[in-house]
């Protein structure tokens, strides 16, 4: 976290973060193994957003791996360029990898991201996937939903639902980028905007 954050609370400890994956891969699977069963290659994938949407996929693929032996293909995305906001921005936009090395038409997807808020990341990544196919269905998987949409974005599956406030934020922290898992909610500085286009 910034130096300039004030934290207000820990929302999640490393512990309740990996408990919190544990549930939501089991979900993952309930929702979805039945139509895996003869070819999960084929039919359903994982799509971790950048940042942090990422790493939590990646862990989630691993879980669901450990529980019914699955390998499930995982794409990683980044929006950047279909925010809404891109061109209203000062500064260079910072483009990360996108990488789905699989046919997105025909196939269920579960969109993985850290933190939802007003929606319009969520639907940035619906455009960015239906520019490159037709998928069957596409879920949407958070570990905090802030909630206050301004689009009409919902989410499958949650892992805490945190009502905030406009001056507060939620930093998801994972150890791969981060050095420590953990959830924090905590008052910016009145510049900051990071998270307010999630």
């Amino acid at each position: 976290m910034s130096s300039d954050d004030r934290i207000k609370a820990q929302l999640m400890t490393a512990r309740d973060l990996g408990r919190t994956l544990d549930r939501m891969a089991q979900q993952i699977v309930e929702r979805f193994a039945p139509d895996a069963a003869t070819s999960p290659a084929d039919t359903f994938a994982l799509v971790g957003m950048q940042t942090r949407g990422v790493h939590l996929a990646r862990r989630l693929r691993r879980r669901i791996e450990t529980q019914t032996g699955l390998e499930l293909p995982l794409g990683l995305l980044d929006v950047t360029m279909y925010r809404d906001d891109v061109r209203l921005r000062l500064e260079q936009p910072d483009i990360q990898t996108t990488r789905i090395p699989f046919d997105v038409t025909d196939r269920k997807l579960v969109l993985v991201d850290d933190v939802v808020f007003t929606g319009r990341t969520g639907r940035a990544a619906l455009d960015a996937l239906m520019d490159r196919g037709r998928p069957a269905a596409v879920q949407f998987l958070t570990i905090i939903d802030r909630q206050h949409r301004e689009l009409p974005i919902a989410v499958d599956i949650v892992g805490r639902e945190v009502p905030t406030l406009p001056n507060e934020e939620v930093r998801v922290r994972v150890e791969e980028i981060d050095d420590e898992d953990g959830v924090w909610l905590v008052k910016a500085p009145a510049s900051r905007s990071t998270d307010d286009a999630r």
